[in-house]
């Protein structure tokens, strides 16, 4: 005896192609804990999929193609003029460039002049790498006693500092009894007139 419920009916569920991103999904489980984080990142994939004004990336025949901007290969003097040229050496994607380990990296934005010596100035965005090992010399965005702060690594033989890059404030010593967490390394400064 048939009764006409369940089993696969012709036409039924969504078509391909027509979710969000245009293409076929799949299903996957993931830790319940976890299912607002992987919203979060899916909308912000979204959002540099979109092909709005100004974008730096394009949507074409459902394939991702990423523009970035013309990096001319002629250098610009900083002392006397020169003449440049107009040849196009690449194409340089900046998110390439300033974040090459995408998943692992985030931005912050500086407040302070404590590393101006360093070109970091109040307002600046910093790019942070988090899977890159924090090292001596490097500047590393760290958690001091639950403040973060912008240094400069210091492991010396007398302990480890945080060194700020402008005389008028002080060395910072890291003892034992001090909570420190690196959350990253600086790799870039973005500094906008």
């Amino acid at each position: 005896m048939t009764t006409g419920h369940g089993g696969k009916r012709s036409g039924a569920g969504r078509k391909k192609g027509s979710g969000a991103f245009g293409e076929t999904t799949k299903v996957l489980r993931i830790p319940q804990s976890q299912i607002a984080a992987v919203k979060q990142w899916l909308e912000n994939y979204k959002q540099q999929l979109s092909p709005e004004k100004g974008s730096e990336t394009v949507l074409e025949h459902g394939e991702n193609r990423e523009r970035g901007l013309a990096l001319y290969g002629h250098k610009v003097v900083a002392g006397f003029p020169s003449t440049a040229d107009d040849f196009i050496e690449a194409r340089l994607d900046l998110n390439e460039k300033l974040a090459p380990n995408r998943h692992s990296s985030f931005l912050l934005r500086v407040q302070g002049d404590s590393m101006r010596d360093a070109g970091i100035f109040d307002g600046d965005l910093l790019v942070i790498d988090r899977s890159l090992r924090p090292q001596n010399g490097k500047i590393v965005i760290a958690a001091l006693d639950g403040e973060l702060t912008v240094k400069r690594l210091a492991i010396r033989p007398q302990g480890t500092f945080l060194l700020p890059e402008n005389p008028d404030y002080p060395e910072i010593p890291v003892s034992e009894e001090n909570d420190m967490v690196i959350w990253g390394v600086v790799t870039a400064c973005i500094h906008q007139f």
